[in-house]
This record gives C-alpha cells, structure tokens and sequence, in this order.
C-alpha cells in the first residue's frame, strides 16, 4: 500500500514505537555510506519513507537500500510495527534517487505486503559534505518523484459535493461575466471551476490504461458540466424574464461570448499548450504555471455560455460554445495523457 503523506506509524527514531521496551539489542543502524562526497546534489530536497515490512523481507529490503548513494538515515527496528506486524524500517531518500528505490519496493512487493508511507522534508539541518545522489540533475532538472505525482493526481480525482458546486458556482461567475462584457469575472470563474483535477485523472487513467478512473473522471465531468449548464440556463432565464440583461447584451454587442462560442484554429493551440503546461505543471510542482492553466481553457465559460445561449434562444451560439467545450476537455484528456507518458518515457530512459 501506498497511502497518503503524513499518515500510519510514529517513527522509531522520534518516539519509541509500542512494544519497543527492551529492544535495543534488536536495533541495526545501517549507514548508506560508501558513496562519494560530496555532490552537485546536496541542495535538493529529500523524502522521509517509512516502511512496516514483513521480517522475510527484510534483509532483501536493507540489502537493497543501503546498496543506493541516494539513501540516507537507513534505521531498521526489528519487531517494532504494529498494524501491520512487523520490522519497522525508516530512511530519508534523496529526490534523484526516489524513482528508482520506489520501483525497488515494488519489485519486492512492498506495495502489497507492508505498508510504505512516504512525506516530504520542509527543510535539513546539515552539513553540505554528506554522500552524494549518483544521479545528476540533468539541465538542471531532476526526474519527477512519480509516486507523488501520481497520488496528488489521484487526491484530485475524488469528486465530493463540494466538486460539483464549484462548477456550477463557476458557471454562474462567468454567465455575469459573459452578460456584462467583463472578462475579469470570466477569468476568475476559471480559477474557481475545479474540472481540471477531473481532466488530468482521466489523462493518468488512460496513460496506465486503469478503467476506473477514467470512468469516475468523465462521469464527474459529464454531471458537473451538466449541472453547471442547467444553472446558467435557470440564471438566464431568470434574468431575461426579469428585464435586467444588460442592453449591450441584447443589442448583440458581445465581445465576450464571441471569443468563446466562436472555436477556430487558436482555440487548438491554446488547448494543446495549456494540456502541455498542466502536466509539466504538475510533474516539476510549479504551482503557479498551474494557475495559468486554469485561466488560458475555456471550459466553464463554455458550458456557461451554453446555458445561457439556451435561455436566450442563441441557438447557433449554443452549437459554437458547446464545439469549444468539447474540444477543450479532449484536448486537454488526450494531451495530458500523451505528455504523461512521454515524461515518463524520457526521465526513465535517464534512469530517473
């Protein structure tokens, strides 16, 4: 199992585990050592993993890991888990190192047999002439941890109540936008519209060919957008039977609505760069690069000009918003499911 950061077993060396009376005689310490010092690496951040393992596994498991420059703090306490029972064994694990000691774990099985938690480490307190990483960065980029990339994707791809009522509140942001001519509220329905996380959880699906993710990420999205274009219909003709659409509006004065019902060649690339920065974006942590992900698709205010095209009988608009819509949501699936895998390909062809 891999479960979330943060969570499972008090680390030995922070506090005596339960049932860890008396057991000093049973301790190993094992020093990742031999390697050479110091590295190009030392400024990069590291990993604190912590492993329940089964006592059969163990001395394959230390083998292993004190065998990779990239280990550090290797401390193993035989008998000490608990939930499951078993050897406790705890290391920090340098970024360039990760990938290739979690396929390790893998190989032995650990994912299924034991328990591996894994967090990252804020900040070190050391000297800079510790063992060096073997793998260097490589233009001044390290290879994606991708056992993190993956469970914040999958963190993502959990579609609550709150999930479905961003959109719709997004939806209706940007219906005001699109009647008022204000493309700053367009914009900040974008950044509130959560559709992204379902978007790259249908990409990863499809990228490790796993059929449940995919199905839940395209059901959440077909509902939410659902949910959000019946909202702006029910707001649209809300506001016309009430006499308030603004009369730019109902003029034909629409300069908003047209760049998003009107898809053409420059709605393609921005959809292709925005599936292309989404991933990198995640995989190198930019949060930031992230952002502008939200603000450059046009999908929310797709499904909101949809809506309100209905309400006001728009019907060639409605076909125009709902062609952007598609279009942005497979793109951004089938780019961010390509560059997945070419990252992956890529970095492990590196050895990261």
């Amino acid at each position: 199992m891999w479960p979330a950061a943060g969570q499972g077993h008090g680390r030995g060396g922070r506090g005596k585990p339960a049932g860890a009376a008396d057991r000093g005689s049973r301790c190993e310490s094992c020093s990742a050592g031999d390697a050479p010092r110091p590295g190009t690496t030392d400024n990069l951040a590291v990993f604190h993993v912590r492993i329940a393992s089964p006592p059969d596994v163990t001395g394959r498991l230390v083998e292993t890991l004190a065998a990779d420059p990239g280990v550090l703090n290797l401390v193993v306490l035989r008998g000490a888990a608990r939930r499951p029972d078993g050897d406790a064994v705890q290391f920090d694990l340098r970024t360039g190192s990760a990938n290739p000691v979690f396929r390790q774990l893998r190989d032995l099985h650990l994912d299924g047999q034991g328990v591996v938690m894994v967090e990252a480490v804020d900040a070190t307190i050391t000297s800079p002439d510790g063992p060096a990483d073997r793998r260097r960065p490589y233009l001044g980029e390290v290879a994606p941890v991708w056992e993190m990339v993956e469970a914040s994707i999958r963190a993502g791809g959990t579609y609550a109540p709150s999930f479905f009522g961003l959109l719709v509140i997004a939806g209706l942001i940007a219906c005001v936008g699109i009647l008022t001519n204000s493309q700053i509220l367009v914009v900040g329905a974008m950044v509130v519209g959560p559709e992204y996380n379902a978007i790259i959880a249908v990409a990863q699906g499809i990228e490790q060919r796993q059929g449940v993710p995919v199905r839940r990420g395209l059901l959440a999205l077909l509902s939410g957008f659902l949910m959000a274009i019946a909202a702006s219909v029910i707001f649209g003709l809300c506001i016309r039977w009430s006499g308030r659409t603004p009369e730019a509006f109902l003029a034909g004065v629409r300069p908003v609505a047209a760049l998003i019902n009107q898809p053409n060649l420059f709605s393609v690339i921005v959809a292709v760069l925005a599936g292309i920065v989404g991933v990198v974006s995640l995989t190198e942590s930019k949060a930031s690069a992230l952002i502008g992900v939200f603000i450059s698709v046009t999908t929310i205010p797709a499904a909101a000009s949809l809506g309100l095209s209905l309400a006001y009988e728009l019907w060639r608009d409605a076909w125009g918003s709902t062609l952007q819509l598609l279009l942005n949501v497979v793109l951004l699936i089938v780019v961010g499911a390509a560059m997945l895998r070419l990252q992956r390909v890529l970095w492990r062809s590196r050895g990261g």
